[in-house]
């Protein structure tokens, strides 16, 4: 079976090849530059190869890693050429994301829990709303029945943007007043799923980040208080990142792994930015499944990562 067989719709693979289309662009023009006037895959060729794919938000260590995977072929066939070497790193990537722990999903599933509680996390700005409201929406066009907790309570216009997604997708939403205790909301929230006979609860948090021990303790908190409703709650620990920030979203990421157990994450704003290839650094270096991507505006933009297709788009 070929790593790149096609599991995707020809939509979503159009608006995938759509979404990664700046940060493509911008790799292969800088890739461009790094093989001019060559033919052979050199020691200079590596080196000006490393420049171009930390420049493109790949992240050192992942870049190290696919360096020394060419390195490898380099060695073995004696010789590369650089008409040869989009191919070649294009295998390795995809390969290198096999090794990982982030597989892939094929749909958006629910595991067989009732209901199922979703906390979703990230710093303010980065789409976390947003994502939980196209997540909603995604959910229930499947059938399912969705809650929505509006635990994000430092902030009126994170209250009042998952209202608005509520009322648009039409399912409902538990919420208190601005300043509320989140574990007070969140334990609402699952109280209520748990009567209404709810698939799902998807639950807003907080997004400060400039106090790690006290997310730690309130991200703590909410876990502790709807597990006093549904024991083994919270199923999954969202992590939403924001791809347009490059570097920046690594740096989130280490530290709400660090704060709480993050068991999936999903990359936003990824079609307005010519850094994707941050996606690639992340699922490799983090071990924690990168589950969706943000690729444009519509709902349905929310894309399920598959890593093969991710990698097909941008080498497309």
């Amino acid at each position: 079976m070929s790593l790149f067989k096609k599991i995707f719709s020809k939509e979503k693979k159009e608006t995938l090849d759509k979404g990664l289309e700046k940060s493509k662009s911008s790799f292969f023009s800088k890739m461009s530059k790094a093989v001019a006037g060559k033919s052979k895959v050199d020691d200079e060729v590596l080196d000006d190869l490393e420049d171009v794919l930390v420049s493109s938000d790949v992240g050192v260590a992942t870049t190290i890693k696919i360096i020394n995977r060419i390195e490898d072929r380099v060695a073995k066939d004696k010789y590369l050429g650089t008409d040869e070497l989009n191919k070649i790193l294009r295998e390795e990537i995809a390969g290198l994301l096999s090794e990982t722990n982030s597989g892939n999903a094929t749909d958006f599933t629910v595991p067989n829990k009732k209901p199922y509680v979703m906390m979703v996390v990230g710093v303010n700005g980065v789409g976390k709303t947003t994502t939980i409201g196209k997540l909603a929406n995604q959910f229930k066009s499947r059938g399912l029945k969705v809650v929505l907790g509006a635990a994000d309570t430092f902030r009126a216009a994170a209250i009042d943007q998952l209202q608005v997604w509520a009322e648009r997708t039409d399912v409902p939403i538990i919420k208190q007043s601005m300043g509320s205790d989140p574990a007070s909301v969140a334990f609402d929230t699952v109280q209520n799923a748990v009567k209404m006979d709810a698939d799902v609860v998807l639950i807003d948090t907080a997004g400060r980040l400039h106090n790690k021990v006290n997310l730690m303790k309130e991200l703590s908190k909410v876990k502790r208080v709807m597990q006093k409703v549904i024991p083994d709650a919270p199923h999954e620990v969202l992590l939403v990142l924001d791809g347009s920030t490059g570097q920046n979203a690594f740096e989130q990421a280490k530290q709400f792994t660090a704060a709480t157990e993050v068991t999936s994450l999903a990359v936003t704003k990824l079609d307005g930015t010519a850094k994707g290839g941050v996606v690639i650094g992340i699922s490799d270096q983090f071990q924690i499944p990168v589950k969706y991507i943000g690729v444009g505006e519509r709902v349905e933009d929310l894309q399920v990562f598959n890593k093969f297709e991710f990698v097909d788009s941008f080498f497309k």
